[in-house]
Order: structure tokens, then sequence, then C-alpha cells
């Protein structure tokens, strides 16, 4: 579909006068949003999309927000920018509108069933089970650190259905109803006292081979589709100069005239610049997927992002001097933006930023030996059957 950045407005603009963000219920509007094409632009009509480019996502967004409404994406976080991609590439279409709707307008959330705790960053070495019984699998297994599984419908599962092959080969991605029998899900509380991350239960679960994603045995390709959109997401949390975590350390700033040393100064500006330069190459990211090239500045924002974001927080809680130790409870059910000791939590929810989404040292690897060309690690499991690899 042939539409500009003035079109997309005007579309925006019509939905927001016919429902007015602070009258009508996040649902509501959030799925007239869907039905006119403008939660993802660039997925295919009737899809939440317009076949537009990818670009263009920010015009409609922007007046979404200004009139009120929520950022698209914190309506569903892990869905809207981690999972939603995957269901389009390779869900079936009836399926893909079934799950995209109520996944755009925040009725059913979503979460990922991809971490074990034997298989964290070597995802591919996870033991969860998938038995075929007919036109059905049957799902034994645990998976951890899962975030919002607590409040969450469904989930895309990596789980294994051939343990006789190299570890890769013997995967496939499935999604669950996390509303089935033998799914429990048992909530982990963090560092912040809060406790979004989970571990996850399945004894004897039952998902429909129609509810598989991409062809048996091929779940670890499907997967890098899905880890790549999160990479992306999470590097992609900063969009305009001068917002996200530098944001929060500017406004701390200029609110503590009398904290200013020619050192903090210094350290700000650096600190500014280094998120400048993340915010440049999550636009090269965004440039690259709308012309459908996929290339490293995912990685490299989500490097770059999570590293940046404890360097910033680290800058904040520093420049409280002996306020930056207090915290109002952990056992407080406030939002990372509330309470008195916002810096605070956030400071301690940023020590999780280089483990969530693939860890510091893998992206390292991953750009080390994809882009930079550098030897790979040696990998003495990578021909043998997964049965035979040594575990503890």
């Amino acid at each position: 579909m042939s539409i500009d950045a003035e079109e997309v407005a005007a579309l925006a603009r019509d939905v927001v006068r016919s429902h007015p963000p602070r009258a009508v219920p996040v649902p509501q509007l959030m799925g007239a949003w869907y039905d006119v094409g403008l939660t993802w632009l660039h997925f295919p009509v009737g899809l939440g999309g317009l076949d537009a480019p990818r670009t263009l996502q920010r015009a409609a967004n922007r007046v979404l927000i200004e009139a009120g409404g929520p950022e698209p994406r914190t309506v569903n976080t892990v869905g809207y920018g981690i999972v939603a991609g995957t269901i389009v590439r390779y869900a079936p279409r009836e399926l893909a509108a079934r799950w995209l709707r109520p996944l755009a307008t925040g009725e059913e959330l979503w979460c990922q069933l991809f971490s074990e705790p034997g298989a964290g960053s070597d995802l591919a070495g996870l033991a969860t089970r998938a038995v075929r019984d007919g036109d059905e699998w049957v799902v034994n297994g645990q998976k951890v650190w899962t975030s919002l599984a607590h409040l969450s419908r469904w989930a895309v599962l990596l789980a294994r259905t051939d343990p006789d092959v190299p570890k890769h080969k013997g995967l496939t991605y499935f999604v669950a109803d996390l509303h089935a029998p033998g799914v429990r899900v048992r909530p982990l509380r963090q560092l912040t006292g809060r406790a979004q991350f989970n571990e996850v239960f399945l004894d004897d679960v039952r998902i429909p081979d129609a509810h598989r994603l991409g062809d048996v045995g091929r779940g670890w390709q499907v997967s890098m589709s899905t880890l790549s959109d999160e990479r992306l997401s999470l590097g992609d949390r900063v969009t305009a100069r001068g917002t996200g975590p530098i944001g929060d350390a500017l406004a701390l700033w200029a609110s503590r005239p009398r904290a200013h040393t020619p050192v903090a100064r210094e350290r700000l500006a650096r600190l500014w610049l280094r998120a400048e330069a993340q915010r440049l190459t999550v636009e090269r990211a965004k440039v690259g997927a709308a012309k459908g090239v996929f290339g490293p500045e995912a990685a490299i924002a989500k490097l770059v992002g999570s590293e940046l974001s404890q360097h910033v927080y680290e800058f904040c809680v520093e420049l409280l001097g002996p306020e930056g130790a207090l915290y109002e409870s952990y056992d407080s059910d406030l939002g990372d933006d509330e309470g008195p000791t916002t810096y605070q939590r956030k400071y301690l929810r940023s020590r999780a930023a280089t483990i969530e989404g693939g860890t510091s040292e893998i992206l390292r690897n991953v750009l080390g030996e994809r882009v930079l060309k550098l030897p790979p690690d040696t990998r003495t499991d990578k021909d043998i059957p997964w049965r035979d690899v040594p575990r503890s």
C-alpha cells in the first residue's frame, strides 16, 4: 500500500477523534487502532498493518501519545515487540488474526517460554520435551525468568522434539495456552522487591499441532526470528533525543544544581554522547528492517543500550548522594516510574538489563563471530546427539 507520513497521521487523528484516549478504555482504543492498520504499519492489511514502510510507525504513534493514549508497546510489552513478528511470519493467517487483535488491545498478554534452569545462554541445550500424540503434543519441563507469565494468557514455547539429533536440530516452536491444565506459574522476587519474572512448570500440557509455528525440528530458526525482534525491541526503547534513561539523568541534573561539578558535568556529557550514538544505531536498524535487511544493528543496540542504562542510573544514584541509599519498600507494588525512590528502583532494575534478552557476553560472541569474523568458541557438543551431551 502506497502511503506517506501525512496520510498515516491523518488516519491516526481520525482514530483519536472517534475514540478519545482519555474517554474510552484502552482495549477499545487499541482495537480501533488495530482495525485501521496502525498497530504495526509494516504488517499485512487485516493483521494490524497496512503493508507500509516500518519507518512511518512513529508518525502514527506520535499522534496517539500526544492525544493522551499509551505508547502501543506498553499495552502488551512482550507480545507487541517480541512475539507479533514471529506470529505474522509463521502462523496461518486465520490463527494470526485470532491472536494478534487481542494481543494488540492488551486483552490477552503474551510471554516467552525459552530459558530454563540449565539452558540460559546455551538456549539450544534446553531439556523441555514435547512428544507427539496424534494431533497434539504433550509437553513436560520447566522454564524460568519468564517475564509477565503470571499475567499472560499465551506463550511462545521452544521445546525438544527429537533428542537423537544435535541440539540445534531437535527443537520445535509452539504457542502454548497458559490456562491449559498442567501449567503452573510461580513468581520470582527481584532485587527491586517486585515479582515480574516467573518460573513455569509444564506437566503433561497438551498443545494442538495447529499451534506449532514452523516445521518440526526447525524451532531454532523460528526462535532466532523471535530473538532478533526481542533485541531490537529492547534496544529500541529510546525514540527521541534526550529521552529514556539519559532523559532521567538530565532531569535529575537540572533539579540538583548544588550537585554540579566539572567532573560530574563531563561524565554526564559522555553518557549523553553514548546515548545519542545508541539512538542513531537504533534508527539504522529500523531503516534496515523496513527494507527487509536485518544486520547486526539490533544486537549492537541491545548490547550498548543495556550497559548504558546501568551506567546512567549509577550516575543518578551517585548524584543523589546519601539520599541514593534510601528505598521506600522492597515489598512495593509501585511501578518503576512511581514513588519517592524512582531513581533507586531503576538503578536496581537496570542490573537485569545485561542478562535479559541475551547476555552481553553472548552478544559480544555473536558480534565477534558473525560480524568481525573472529574464530568461534570451541563447541564440543555441536555435532553429537543431544541425548549424549553431558549435563549436570
